[in-house]
């Protein structure tokens, strides 16, 4: 989609739907003030009224709510619906007039990422349906304001089109979905550009470097595993950061099987990795200066024959060595390993995003990811970046205790803890084990990742994480 930003008269603007912001007590713009539908314009939250204008192409009444309720989250709101509005009605083309005091950067970037998520479909696997066709895509979207916000519509477009792909990663089947193919989407992204460099090991050179946790989960199946390594060279005085994404292209839980129901929804337990895959290509094609290093371990988690079995003792990358009690919970072990390689190959602060837990849903729902830091500038840069992104996070503590519990009884550790109780939080006590003194954040997703319930990501896949790692770094990059 493009999207740009230009000082004009609604007028002027050329599109086929026209959107205007309403805040409750707002006045339309006296060019609209007598059109037919003016009467049904409100600006209550959510309420939407088309009009006719004469002199004008078709205009959509947003409503925004309180004029002290209004944020970014509520304009990506705003945005997805008039998105929505605009492909019942078969437009191309959008321009957006955000109500005045409310075109900052911000503002003009909610708009562009609520109509560029708002306006996702996956149809892939769809059959073209002559008598239903999709409707047209959304081909250009232009925010009436100062032409100093074109580098914030600019970013946002990079960064929800990356969501978009991320989300598309998630949606498509594993059975195409393997970690060969999320190895050649790295090598894809590496080939766009310059500064992206990719580097994919196979099942034997994982076995070869004692990679115990992916080569563990990976023994049941087929499909051989990855480990996917993208480095991006950036430049920048700051420190390398390391973005690990959990890769797990399907998870049934190996020997210790889990429950038919929903199982299908699996192939969503690679979203970490897709999040990561996607980040680096926005941070790339964004050219921030910073050094990155990404890893995510991709595998599948089947029972078979040759599967791992509980109670089985691995050795992980960096010599520690683990009872595994229970094969569904897999990723820890392939985070495990991803992380001491990372922190080896140079990462001096880490970040890990997996859908790692399911208790993380019963804690945070999915209005909030779950973080576990070890260093608290890690986890406030982590705090901002959601609240600028709205992908949310709230900090759980780490604590002696908790460690005590995935403390193993013929082994190191245990990768799940005898008691049934803080998930989130023994699951992160295990990959903390990895870091060593090295600045780390882990991201709990298993509640964000799909099915976030807002207009722009509310059944399905959400994409949840990229932008969230984006403005990391942004901030990271100074």
């Amino acid at each position: 989609m493009k999207v740009e930003a230009i000082e004009t008269e609604l007028s002027a603007s050329g599109a086929d739907l026209c959107v205007v912001g309403l805040r409750e007590g707002d006045e339309l713009p006296a060019a609209l003030a007598g059109a037919p539908g003016a009467a049904d314009a409100k600006g209550g939250f959510r309420k939407l009224a088309l009009l006719h204008p004469e002199a004008l192409p078709r205009v959509l009444a947003v409503g925004l709510g309180r004029a002290g309720d209004l944020d970014a989250e509520r304009l990506r709101v705003a945005a997805t619906l008039a998105a929505r509005e605009a492909a019942r009605l078969e437009a191309r083309s959008l321009a957006w007039a955000l109500p005045e005091g409310a075109d900052d950067e911000a503002g003009a970037a909610a708009v562009v990422t609520g109509t560029v998520l708002g306006s996702h479909r996956f149809d892939r696997f769809r059959s073209a349906d002559p008598d239903d066709p999709p409707p047209p895509a959304i081909e250009s979207l232009t925010v009436l304001g100062p032409a100093a916000l074109a580098g914030a519509v600019e970013t946002a477009r990079v960064c929800a089109e990356a969501q978009n792909r991320a989300r598309d990663l998630q949606s498509t089947p594993a059975n195409f979905a393997t970690p060969a193919f999320l190895a050649g989407r790295a090598e894809e992204i590496a080939a766009a550009s310059d500064a992206v460099s990719a580097d994919v090991l196979s099942r034997e050179e994982i076995v070869a470097l004692g990679m115990g946790g992916l080569a563990a989960v990976s023994q049941g199946s087929a499909e051989g595993p990855r480990l996917i390594v993208l480095r991006y060279s950036g430049g920048g005085s700051g420190p390398t950061l390391g973005l690990i994404g959990k890769g797990v292209t399907f998870d049934t839980g190996g020997i210790s099987l889990k429950p038919g129901a929903g199982m299908q929804e699996m192939k969503y337990d690679m979203s970490g990795g897709a999040a990561v895959l996607e980040a680096v290509a926005a941070i790339a094609e964004l050219k921030l200066p910073v050094e990155v290093l990404a890893v995510v371990p991709a595998t599948e988690n089947m029972p078979s024959g040759t599967a791992i079995k509980p109670g089985d003792v691995i050795t992980q990358y960096n010599g520690k060595t683990v009872e595994v009690n229970n094969t569904d919970a897999e990723g820890r072990l392939i985070l495990a390993d991803a992380l001491a390689y990372a922190i080896e190959q140079g990462a001096e602060e880490v970040v890990d995003i997996a859908t790692l837990t399911g208790a993380v849903v019963m804690a945070l729902g999915s209005t909030h990811a779950a973080v576990v830091a070890n260093d608290d500038d890690l986890a406030a840069a982590l705090a901002a970046a959601g609240a600028e992104s709205g992908e949310l996070v709230w900090r759980l503590p780490l604590h002696d205790e908790y460690r005590k519990l995935m403390k193993g009884t013929v082994a190191d550790l245990s990768n799940l803890a005898a008691k049934r109780e803080a998930g989130t939080i023994t699951a992160a006590c295990f990959l903390e084990e990895f870091v060593g003194e090295t600045p780390w954040a882990h991201i709990d997703i298993a509640g964000t990742a799909w099915d976030l319930g807002r207009p722009y990501a509310a059944k399905g896949a959400s994409g949840y994480g990229v932008r969230l790692l984006v403005d990391l770094v942004r901030a990271h990059a100074g």
